[in-house]
């Protein structure tokens, strides 16, 4: 017997009869009569006798019965929670991202990805660029949220979207500024370098090396938290990635793109043996739109 079969004969052996067992699984009376024939084929024995126009069980199907109720209730079960799965109802959504992304673009991802699954609960943490890979193997979290995928690492990946660097700097400093800056537009101006601070610094370098270009470096920070604060506290300027100098921005501060503009891809990364569940894959469709709108 398979499941069909199964649900079939636990329908009928409830209902008493082949209508009441078409009327609660939505289906017809003969597909009934001929599942019905089928299992009893493949069994070798008769499962129901007619009396009165009812079904009446023979003791082989209320020995078989007591195994199929088990089952039905297994498959009944794996439903729901199928159902639960695809609804979010229970579920924990564990992310980490770098600090850039945490700062705006995941904040935005969850406020409109909670609006229609309020059951959903989330789990998340900042990572800096080194302990990505780290945190997936250690279970710590399933989603990553990073600029570069790790070469020769047994990790999958998804693109989300794309970035690019921008600067950001004091209003007061570059009055009337274009709507595109140029690293030459930074030469002369006390220049915070985040060089060190992972594939966005080496981003930057390769883009100062490309065009020969030398800036003023006042400070070096190593993370883009101190760079913007260091921004807003008047020391000079920097140049990060775009969604930190979005989220950044406070009143006196301003933000433009560089041009040509250096861009850099999204990815989402999780583990080769655990991909994204049907929700954490609705959630990262989310994050694509929040991060094409940034």
């Amino acid at each position: 017997m398979n499941l069909r079969h199964i649900e079939i004969f636990h329908a009928v052996y409830t209902n008493g009869s082949v209508s009441g067992a078409a009327r609660a699984l939505n289906i017809s009376q003969p597909s009934v009569s001929k599942a019905l024939r089928h299992a009893e084929s493949l069994l070798g024995f008769p499962l129901f006798e007619r009396a009165q126009g009812r079904l009446i069980p023979t003791e082989d199907a209320h020995t078989l019965f007591v195994e199929v109720a088990q089952i039905q209730e297994r498959v009944h079960a794996l439903r729901e929670g199928a159902r639960n799965l695809r609804r979010g109802t229970g579920t924990v959504l564990r992310i980490s991202a770098l600090p850039s992304l945490a700062l705006g673009v995941l904040p935005e991802a969850v406020a409109r990805f909670r609006l229609r699954h309020t059951d959903v609960r989330f789990d998340l943490q900042t990572v800096h660029h080194d302990d990505l890979v780290r945190k997936l193997y250690e279970r710590e979290t399933d989603i990553a949220l990073a600029y570069e995928v790790p070469h020769h690492a047994p990790i999958g990946s998804h693109v989300l979207g794309e970035g690019r660097l921008a600067a950001l700097y004091r209003e007061q400093d570059i009055p009337d500024a274009p709507a595109h800056l140029t690293l030459a537009d930074l030469r002369h101006h006390p220049f915070i370098s985040v060089a060190a601070s992972g594939p966005i610094g080496h981003l930057l370098v390769q883009e100062q090396q490309r065009l020969d270009m030398e800036l003023d470096d006042a400070v070096s920070a190593r993370t883009f938290y101190i760079a913007t604060a260091l921004v807003r506290s008047g020391v000079g300027l920097t140049v990060v990635d775009s969604f930190t100098a979005q989220a950044s921005l406070a009143p006196g501060l301003a933000t433009r793109p560089l041009s040509p503009m250096p861009s850099f891809d999204v990815h989402a990364m999780f583990l080769i043996n655990r991909p994204p569940t049907a929700l954490a894959k609705t959630f990262l469709k989310i994050v694509s739109e929040v991060i094409s709108q940034t």
